[in-house]
């Protein structure tokens, strides 16, 4: 009997992240597939989560169980770590919302295997930037300076899973 190969986990470190102007499916899906420009190579994302919240039912004359049905659910909010590059792209689109002209943006979050290859893509739509963290100043440290965003959403999307076609697989989230 032959022994089946069984595939590696991905690993965590290769990713890339890129925001569009919320407008159209096209442009996320350009962003996608890296015809839109990066926002920039970022050292950390955190925040793919969903929850269900399970909302429970006292069925009259069942008293032995609490019936459970799956109730809304709730995302959390997705956080970008990056060091602090020359452009201040981040701080100006968290900055416009005080402003008062602030602009949604959809993302797309696209785990690579070790050749680059997408393995799994992650699509959040009508981004928020809800929180920006500044750098960590230490004139004894010689670390990078450190910036942050913190984006809510209206939900997240996955693609790519089970080795499909991710092109085909992200053209069919809009669709």
């Amino acid at each position: 009997m032959m022994a089946r190969s069984r595939p590696d986990p991905v690993l965590g470190f290769n990713f890339s992240v890129s925001l569009v102007e919320t407008a159209s499916a096209g442009a996320t899906i350009q962003a996608t597939l890296g015809v839109a420009p990066r926002q920039a190579g970022f050292s950390e994302c955190s925040g793919l989560e969903v929850t269900l919240q399970p909302e429970t039912y006292a069925e009259g004359g069942n008293n032995g169980a609490m019936l459970k049905f799956t109730g809304r659910a709730t995302w959390t909010n997705i956080r970008l770590k990056r060091g602090i590059v020359t452009t201040a792209d981040l701080w100006q689109w968290h900055y416009d919302y005080l402003e008062g002209h602030g602009k949604r943006r959809d993302g797309v979050i696209t785990l690579q295997d070790e050749r680059g290859k997408a393995v799994r893509s992650w699509r959040f739509k009508r981004g928020l930037p809800v929180r920006w963290v500044g750098p960590s100043l230490n004139a004894i440290q010689s670390q990078v300076a450190v910036e942050e965003i913190e984006i809510a959403h209206e939900g997240i999307r996955a693609t790519g899973a089970g080795g499909g076609n991710l092109v085909s697989a992200v053209s069919n989230l809009f669709s």
